[in-house]
């Protein structure tokens, strides 16, 4: 039995897959999402063993969405653009799926599932691929009351950690994502984004001033925080200064 969560914008799209699902009695369908961001939740929550995944979305797209979730399953793309091909594979999709398709192109994609070459890949070196292909996001998932939202890491000011998870501020507001700071570090771009402190990342393009003292630094940032630069991280903000 495998647990199956389809994730399409259109009612029509998920409808037939969920047709043609009737039948193969060993995948079980559990949930279906139409955006990126209940996707993300619906996949950590449930942790199905496949996902019928399209592409073009709103919040997020369905590789924007892959490196937040917490466990890669087995994926079919299903959407009606052939351009993301290439792109599919290279995550290593398990077939792509190209918009309108017949029961019978269905049924090869379930055979492929069914290859026991596809179903032995190693999932570190799945995770790695899906990684690689999104190894700095432009956007990111964050808590926003009860709920999840996206915005651009362009927008993110500094970083404050906080427990286990992180405070993302922003010129205009304060979210939490469900990433440790140290996990938010690997994430982002370090060309923009430097550790200063075991509990601080600044955005190196919202930095209003820098303030030396003896043996010390701090950053005053656009939003008028100022983080203190610990002595161990010092040298990430000296390789800034000509």
């Amino acid at each position: 039995m495998k647990k199956v969560i389809v994730v399409d914008d259109e009612a029509a799209g998920r409808s037939l897959i969920i047709e043609y699902l009737a039948f193969y009695p060993e995948l079980i369908l559990i949930a279906e999402a139409n955006n990126g961001v209940d996707a993300v939740r619906l996949i950590n929550e449930f942790k199905p063993d496949l996902i019928f995944l399209d592409v073009q979305m709103p919040g997020m797209n369905g590789f924007e969405l892959l490196p937040h979730l917490e466990e890669i399953p087995q994926i079919i793309f299903s959407t009606a653009y052939d351009k993301f091909a290439l792109k599919a594979f290279e995550v290593h999709a398990v077939d792509y799926l190209l918009k309108p398709y017949t029961q019978s192109r269905f049924r090869q994609a379930i055979e492929k599932i069914r290859d026991s070459s596809q179903n032995n890949l190693p999932q570190p070196f799945t995770e790695k691929l899906i990684m690689d292909q999104a190894k700095y996001p432009e956007r990111i998932l964050v808590q926003a009351g009860k709920k999840l939202i996206t915005i651009t890491t362009a927008e993110i000011v500094w970083i404050e950690a906080y427990g286990d998870y992180s405070k993302l501020y922003t010129i205009k507001d304060i979210y939490l994502s469900n990433f440790g700071i140290s996990a938010m570090e690997l994430k982002l771009n370090p060309d923009l984004f430097i550790r200063v402190h075991r509990s601080a990342i600044i955005n190196i393009n919202f930095v209003k001033e820098v303030n030396k003292y003896p043996g010390s630094y701090d950053v005053l940032m656009q939003t008028n925080d100022k983080v203190t630069v610990s002595r161990s991280y010092m040298e990430n903000l000296k390789k800034l200064m000509f």
